[in-house]
């Protein structure tokens, strides 16, 4: 008989409540987070039962050792988890029930899981973004610093090649330790370039013969890594159904607010796929700062259109929006970026 399993995860132990189709449930089995014992537990289950499990920052090897057994994870969003729920009591074996109670009724609020290979890489693409902030962090610190002591540097970029010799030998005008402090920052700024560039090599090699991410790079301002960010944080863009679809999982589509005839649009969601979220909008600022260059384009129509009669930050997130609804296209026809060619009356930012 077909089962339905339900697992609370937690950091050290996971609990499982199993379902039949009647709805009878099972008693609660609470399995430490030992790989041997998780494996033995999952093997007595009846093969290919489906097991519903919250995302976590952890779930990646939980699911890992589901499909290594035959069976199929199925990874809900938490948030929208327990609201299905509607239980007033938190415990695990009340978690892992619900989750096979929402399993059973296909009403479970379902995650894309990303395949194995996928995961692995984004965390080489993530590393690199956690990289290049450390990085911007660091060189504040070193600008808040001469900063303190009037120490001026002439030149635009004080860790040009010249600014940093110009730095090095003026260096003695600061005090003790704050020259101290600057020189162990100016060590770590070193380092951590030479680990994005590692990092960016690594990418470059993924990437070599990937035609989603060439296709990516030929929307407005979308450069090497970008297309690569774009790229796997997108996945399969078979997921998506429609190119709305893809922009509201970026976190580019504002909240609809209507009642009694009035409608208001609130701010755009937080409850999305951050990196990509980020991504776009870089790609909308570069646009701003580029408007010389792509004076008459689409994008830049309609920033500026946006622009007067929003601000720049609604203008930027318009133009977000029609990269992410172009980039589904894009990728959905396996065709360039092509300026949007119509006629008909304004109906979404990609044909504004």
């Amino acid at each position: 008989m077909p089962q339905f399993v339900g697992c609370d995860a937690h950091k050290k132990y996971s609990v499982f409540v199993a379902m039949d189709e009647q709805g009878r449930t099972g008693p609660a089995v609470r399995v430490a987070h030992d790989r041997q014992v998780y494996r033995e537990f999952l093997n007595q289950l009846p093969a290919h039962s489906p097991i519903a499990v919250e995302a976590s920052g952890s779930y990646c090897w939980l699911v890992d050792e589901m499909e290594r057994s035959g069976h199929q994870p199925r990874l809900a969003n938490p948030l929208e988890a327990k609201r299905r729920m509607g239980k007033t009591k938190k415990t695990d074996k009340l978690d892992a029930t619900g989750l096979a109670i929402l399993l059973r009724n296909g009403t479970l609020p379902e995650v894309w899981i990303p395949p194995g290979e996928l995961r692995d890489q984004r965390e080489l693409l993530r590393m690199r973004i956690f990289l290049v902030r450390l990085r911007t962090q660091v060189k504040n610190r070193i600008h808040a610093t001469l900063a303190r002591h009037n120490l001026q540097i002439a030149g635009t970029d004080l860790f040009g090649v010249a600014a940093r010799e110009q730095l090095g030998q003026r260096l003695p005008e600061l005090p003790s330790h704050s020259r101290e402090t600057v020189i162990g920052e100016l060590a770590v700024l070193d380092f951590l370039d030479t680990q994005i560039e590692t990092a960016e090599q690594q990418l470059e090699a993924v990437f070599a013969s990937c035609s989603e991410a060439d296709l990516l790079r030929t929307l407005p301002c979308v450069g090497k890594i970008l297309g690569m960010v774009l790229t796997l944080e997108i996945g399969k863009v078979e997921r998506f159904p429609s190119a709305a679809h893809l922009a509201s999982y970026s976190g580019l589509v504002p909240r609809v607010h209507a009642s009694g005839g009035r409608t208001r649009m609130g701010q755009v969601c937080s409850n999305v796929n951050r990196h990509l979220k980020w991504a776009f909008v870089e790609a909308g600022n570069l646009v701003v700062m580029n408007q010389r260059r792509l004076a008459g384009t689409h994008v830049v129509q309609l920033y500026q259109r946006i622009k007067r009669h929003k601000n720049h930050q609604k203008a930027v997130v318009a133009v977000a929006r029609h990269l992410a609804e172009a980039a589904w296209w894009v990728l959905h026809k396996q065709e360039v970026y092509r300026e949007p060619q119509s006629s008909r009356p304004d109906l979404s930012s990609t044909h504004g």
